[in-house]
Protein backbone atom coordinates (compact mmCIF):
# COMPACT_ATOMS: atom_id res chain seq x y z
CA UNK A 1 0.00 0.00 0.00
CA UNK A 2 1.54 3.42 -1.15
CA UNK A 3 1.63 6.03 1.75
CA UNK A 4 -0.46 9.19 1.26
CA UNK A 5 0.73 12.80 0.43
CA UNK A 6 0.42 14.35 3.36
CA UNK A 7 2.73 11.48 4.93
CA UNK A 8 5.02 12.11 2.01
CA UNK A 9 5.36 16.09 1.97
CA UNK A 10 5.52 16.22 5.68
CA UNK A 11 8.52 13.57 4.91
CA UNK A 12 9.95 15.73 2.41
CA UNK A 13 9.59 19.21 4.55
CA UNK A 14 11.06 17.44 7.00
CA UNK A 15 14.27 16.53 5.28
CA UNK A 16 14.72 19.49 3.59
CA UNK A 17 13.82 21.45 7.11
CA UNK A 18 11.42 23.73 5.48
CA UNK A 19 8.35 25.32 6.88
CA UNK A 20 5.21 25.48 5.69
CA UNK A 21 5.53 29.42 5.25
CA UNK A 22 8.50 28.80 3.19
CA UNK A 23 7.40 25.97 1.48
CA UNK A 24 4.09 28.30 0.14
CA UNK A 25 6.47 31.43 -0.54
CA UNK A 26 8.78 29.39 -2.89
CA UNK A 27 6.16 27.58 -4.39
CA UNK A 28 3.21 30.25 -4.82
CA UNK A 29 1.27 27.71 -3.34
CA UNK A 30 -1.03 29.11 -0.34
CA UNK A 31 -0.38 27.98 3.12
CA UNK A 32 -3.83 27.08 3.76
CA UNK A 33 -3.56 24.83 0.88
CA UNK A 34 -0.39 22.92 2.20
CA UNK A 35 -1.97 22.67 5.74
CA UNK A 36 -4.41 21.08 4.52
CA UNK A 37 -2.69 19.14 2.29
CA UNK A 38 -0.33 18.08 5.42
CA UNK A 39 -4.10 16.82 7.32
CA UNK A 40 -3.97 12.92 7.70
CA UNK A 41 -6.93 11.53 6.24
CA UNK A 42 -9.75 11.30 8.92
CA UNK A 43 -12.81 9.23 8.47
CA UNK A 44 -14.35 10.96 5.74
CA UNK A 45 -11.33 12.05 3.64
CA UNK A 46 -10.30 14.98 2.98
CA UNK A 47 -10.87 16.73 -0.99
CA UNK A 48 -7.73 15.25 -3.10
CA UNK A 49 -5.37 18.50 -4.26
CA UNK A 50 -5.86 19.31 -7.95
CA UNK A 51 -2.05 19.00 -10.06
CA UNK A 52 -2.38 22.86 -10.04
CA UNK A 53 -1.71 22.60 -6.18
CA UNK A 54 0.39 19.16 -6.38
CA UNK A 55 2.64 20.25 -9.26
CA UNK A 56 4.45 23.15 -8.06
CA UNK A 57 5.28 21.14 -4.35
CA UNK A 58 6.61 17.88 -6.72
CA UNK A 59 8.70 20.38 -8.85
CA UNK A 60 10.32 22.40 -5.38
CA UNK A 61 11.38 18.69 -4.12
CA UNK A 62 12.94 17.24 -7.54
CA UNK A 63 10.05 14.74 -8.06
CA UNK A 64 6.95 13.61 -10.31
CA UNK A 65 3.06 14.38 -9.04
CA UNK A 66 2.74 10.68 -8.84
CA UNK A 67 5.81 10.18 -6.47
CA UNK A 68 4.58 13.41 -3.93
CA UNK A 69 0.79 11.41 -4.32
CA UNK A 70 2.51 7.73 -3.63
CA UNK A 71 1.69 6.12 -6.95
CA UNK A 72 5.19 6.03 -7.64
CA UNK A 73 8.35 4.95 -4.87
CA UNK A 74 10.82 8.40 -3.94
CA UNK A 75 13.71 7.85 -5.83
CA UNK A 76 14.25 4.00 -5.50
CA UNK A 77 14.89 3.55 -9.80
CA UNK A 78 17.68 5.83 -9.63
CA UNK A 79 20.27 3.53 -8.54
CA UNK A 80 18.98 1.01 -11.02
CA UNK A 81 19.28 3.77 -13.78
CA UNK A 82 22.71 4.85 -12.64
CA UNK A 83 24.00 1.39 -13.00
CA UNK A 84 22.54 1.15 -16.38
CA UNK A 85 24.92 3.66 -17.23
CA UNK A 86 27.96 1.96 -17.96
CA UNK A 87 25.95 -1.00 -19.49
CA UNK A 88 25.52 -2.36 -23.11
CA UNK A 89 22.32 -2.58 -24.37
CA UNK A 90 22.50 -6.05 -24.86
CA UNK A 91 23.39 -6.87 -21.19
CA UNK A 92 20.18 -4.17 -20.12
CA UNK A 93 17.60 -6.36 -22.29
CA UNK A 94 19.18 -9.09 -20.69
CA UNK A 95 18.16 -7.64 -17.38
CA UNK A 96 14.83 -6.59 -18.27
CA UNK A 97 14.04 -10.16 -19.91
CA UNK A 98 15.41 -11.93 -16.18
CA UNK A 99 12.94 -9.48 -13.78
CA UNK A 100 10.03 -8.64 -16.21
CA UNK A 101 10.19 -11.87 -18.98
CA UNK A 102 8.75 -14.18 -16.49
CA UNK A 103 5.67 -14.71 -18.91
CA UNK A 104 7.77 -15.48 -21.79
CA UNK A 105 9.15 -19.45 -21.63
CA UNK A 106 12.91 -19.64 -21.43
CA UNK A 107 13.07 -20.46 -25.64
CA UNK A 108 11.43 -16.64 -26.54
CA UNK A 109 13.36 -15.70 -24.04
CA UNK A 110 17.03 -17.04 -25.37
CA UNK A 111 15.83 -15.97 -29.51
CA UNK A 112 15.50 -12.09 -27.61
CA UNK A 113 18.69 -12.20 -26.09
CA UNK A 114 20.76 -13.56 -29.00
CA UNK A 115 19.16 -11.38 -31.42
CA UNK A 116 19.98 -8.33 -29.58
CA UNK A 117 23.71 -9.59 -28.82
CA UNK A 118 23.55 -9.72 -33.36
CA UNK A 119 22.02 -6.67 -33.76
CA UNK A 120 25.41 -4.92 -31.20
CA UNK A 121 27.47 -6.92 -32.91
CA UNK A 122 26.89 -5.79 -36.24
CA UNK A 123 26.57 -2.14 -35.14
CA UNK A 124 29.92 -2.57 -33.81
CA UNK A 125 31.71 -4.06 -36.61
CA UNK A 126 29.99 -0.77 -38.80
CA UNK A 127 31.30 2.60 -39.97
CA UNK A 128 28.01 4.16 -38.70
CA UNK A 129 28.19 6.53 -36.23
CA UNK A 130 24.76 5.83 -33.80
CA UNK A 131 22.84 8.80 -32.93
CA UNK A 132 21.07 8.27 -29.90
CA UNK A 133 18.10 11.39 -29.61
CA UNK A 134 16.87 11.04 -26.40
CA UNK A 135 15.66 14.09 -24.56
CA UNK A 136 18.25 16.45 -23.32
CA UNK A 137 19.47 15.83 -19.26
CA UNK A 138 20.94 14.15 -17.18
CA UNK A 139 18.58 10.94 -15.51
CA UNK A 140 16.33 12.55 -13.31
CA UNK A 141 16.98 16.41 -14.41
CA UNK A 142 13.45 17.21 -15.66
CA UNK A 143 10.72 18.99 -14.28
CA UNK A 144 7.10 20.09 -15.06
CA UNK A 145 7.42 24.01 -16.32
CA UNK A 146 3.31 25.43 -15.53
CA UNK A 147 1.16 26.63 -18.74
CA UNK A 148 -1.01 29.29 -17.92
CA UNK A 149 -4.04 30.87 -19.67
CA UNK A 150 -2.47 34.12 -19.08
CA UNK A 151 -1.90 36.33 -22.33
CA UNK A 152 0.39 39.03 -23.09
CA UNK A 153 -0.92 41.44 -25.68
CA UNK A 154 1.80 42.11 -28.51
CA UNK A 155 -0.19 45.20 -29.57
CA UNK A 156 -2.85 46.91 -27.96
CA UNK A 157 -3.25 45.70 -24.51
CA UNK A 158 -5.25 42.62 -23.75
CA UNK A 159 -7.27 42.17 -20.72
CA UNK A 160 -6.49 40.03 -17.78
CA UNK A 161 -8.39 36.88 -16.77
CA UNK A 162 -9.19 37.14 -13.05
CA UNK A 163 -8.86 33.27 -13.18
CA UNK A 164 -5.60 31.85 -15.18
CA UNK A 165 -6.90 28.56 -15.17
CA UNK A 166 -3.90 25.43 -16.08
CA UNK A 167 -3.10 24.59 -20.02
CA UNK A 168 -1.16 21.94 -21.03
CA UNK A 169 2.30 21.50 -18.78
CA UNK A 170 5.81 21.17 -20.50
CA UNK A 171 8.72 18.54 -19.34
CA UNK A 172 11.89 20.21 -19.79
CA UNK A 173 15.64 20.11 -18.59
CA UNK A 174 17.26 22.79 -16.25
CA UNK A 175 20.32 21.74 -17.50
CA UNK A 176 19.42 21.99 -20.93
CA UNK A 177 17.90 25.33 -20.47
CA UNK A 178 20.59 26.47 -19.31
CA UNK A 179 22.90 25.04 -21.62
CA UNK A 180 20.76 26.94 -24.50
CA UNK A 181 21.97 30.73 -22.33
CA UNK A 182 18.40 30.91 -20.08
CA UNK A 183 19.19 32.63 -16.96
CA UNK A 184 17.41 31.22 -13.97
CA UNK A 185 17.69 31.07 -10.24
CA UNK A 186 14.71 28.09 -9.42
CA UNK A 187 13.08 26.14 -11.74
CA UNK A 188 9.71 26.39 -9.79
CA UNK A 189 10.13 30.54 -10.99
CA UNK A 190 9.34 29.03 -14.61
CA UNK A 191 6.13 29.67 -16.19
CA UNK A 192 4.94 29.01 -19.74
CA UNK A 193 2.56 32.06 -20.97
CA UNK A 194 0.74 33.24 -24.24
CA UNK A 195 1.79 36.02 -26.47
CA UNK A 196 -1.22 37.31 -28.41
CA UNK A 197 -0.41 39.93 -31.64
CA UNK A 198 1.91 40.97 -34.39
CA UNK A 199 3.89 44.09 -32.88
CA UNK A 200 6.98 41.63 -31.42
CA UNK A 201 7.13 39.84 -34.78
CA UNK A 202 9.54 38.44 -35.79
CA UNK A 203 10.82 37.62 -32.43
CA UNK A 204 7.43 36.63 -31.15
CA UNK A 205 4.93 35.74 -33.45
CA UNK A 206 1.23 35.69 -32.24
CA UNK A 207 0.32 32.65 -30.08
CA UNK A 208 4.14 31.68 -29.66
CA UNK A 209 4.16 30.04 -25.93
CA UNK A 210 6.71 32.09 -23.67
CA UNK A 211 9.10 31.13 -20.96
CA UNK A 212 8.86 33.62 -18.40
CA UNK A 213 10.74 33.71 -14.67
CA UNK A 214 7.72 35.08 -12.48
CA UNK A 215 10.76 35.85 -9.51
CA UNK A 216 11.80 39.34 -11.36
CA UNK A 217 8.53 41.45 -10.73
CA UNK A 218 10.97 45.11 -11.33
CA UNK A 219 12.81 46.45 -14.67
CA UNK A 220 16.38 44.32 -14.63
CA UNK A 221 17.82 46.13 -17.34
CA UNK A 222 16.89 46.19 -20.97
CA UNK A 223 14.76 43.10 -22.18
CA UNK A 224 11.47 41.72 -23.23
CA UNK A 225 8.79 41.41 -20.28
CA UNK A 226 5.07 40.70 -19.59
CA UNK A 227 3.60 43.39 -17.80
CA UNK A 228 0.12 45.32 -16.89
CA UNK A 229 -0.54 49.36 -17.73
CA UNK A 230 -3.42 50.77 -17.04
CA UNK A 231 -5.41 47.83 -16.42
CA UNK A 232 -4.08 45.76 -19.87
CA UNK A 233 -1.51 43.25 -19.91
CA UNK A 234 1.47 43.43 -22.77
CA UNK A 235 4.54 41.84 -23.75
CA UNK A 236 7.23 44.08 -24.68
CA UNK A 237 10.52 45.32 -24.39
CA UNK A 238 11.25 47.98 -21.72
CA UNK A 239 14.02 50.38 -21.04
CA UNK A 240 14.21 52.77 -18.88
CA UNK A 241 14.13 56.56 -19.97
CA UNK A 242 14.80 58.95 -16.70
CA UNK A 243 13.45 58.38 -13.80
CA UNK A 244 10.10 58.37 -14.15
CA UNK A 245 9.21 56.52 -17.58
CA UNK A 246 10.09 53.30 -19.22
CA UNK A 247 9.94 53.74 -23.58
CA UNK A 248 7.79 50.18 -24.25
CA UNK A 249 9.06 48.79 -27.65
CA UNK A 250 8.09 46.63 -30.13
CA UNK A 251 10.37 44.81 -32.18
CA UNK A 252 7.70 45.30 -35.20
CA UNK A 253 9.13 48.50 -36.96
CA UNK A 254 5.46 49.18 -37.66
CA UNK A 255 4.69 50.07 -33.77
CA UNK A 256 6.59 52.94 -32.99
CA UNK A 257 7.60 53.03 -29.62
CA UNK A 258 5.74 54.51 -26.64
CA UNK A 259 6.94 56.52 -23.29
CA UNK A 260 4.77 55.24 -20.70
CA UNK A 261 5.19 56.05 -17.01
CA UNK A 262 7.02 53.85 -14.66
CA UNK A 263 4.58 54.36 -11.39
CA UNK A 264 1.75 52.88 -13.39
CA UNK A 265 3.77 49.75 -15.18
CA UNK A 266 3.73 46.54 -12.89
CA UNK A 267 6.21 44.24 -14.11
CA UNK A 268 4.65 40.60 -13.49
CA UNK A 269 7.51 38.63 -15.36
CA UNK A 270 10.66 38.84 -17.54
CA UNK A 271 10.68 36.64 -20.90
CA UNK A 272 13.02 34.53 -21.07
CA UNK A 273 12.47 31.81 -24.07
CA UNK A 274 10.25 32.10 -26.85
CA UNK A 275 9.14 28.44 -27.33
CA UNK A 276 8.08 28.17 -30.90
CA UNK A 277 8.44 26.18 -34.18
CA UNK A 278 9.30 27.50 -37.75
CA UNK A 279 8.51 25.74 -40.61
CA UNK A 280 12.09 24.85 -42.68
Amino acid sequence: MHKSIDKILAQLMARDGITQIELSSRTSVGQSTISRILKPQGPKGIKEPTDKQVRPLADFFGITTDQLRGYEPLGEAEPEAQDRKNLSTAEIVKQMLAKHGKGLSLDARQKIAEAIEEKSAEQAASNIIAVDFVRPGLVGDEVWIAHYDVRGAMGDGEVAHDFPEMLQDIRVSPTHLREMGVEFKEHFHLKLITGVGQSMAPTIRSRDPLVVDISIREFVGDGIYYFSHQGHQYIKRLQKKGRDHFKMISDNTNHPPEDIRVDETYIQARVLLVWNAHLV
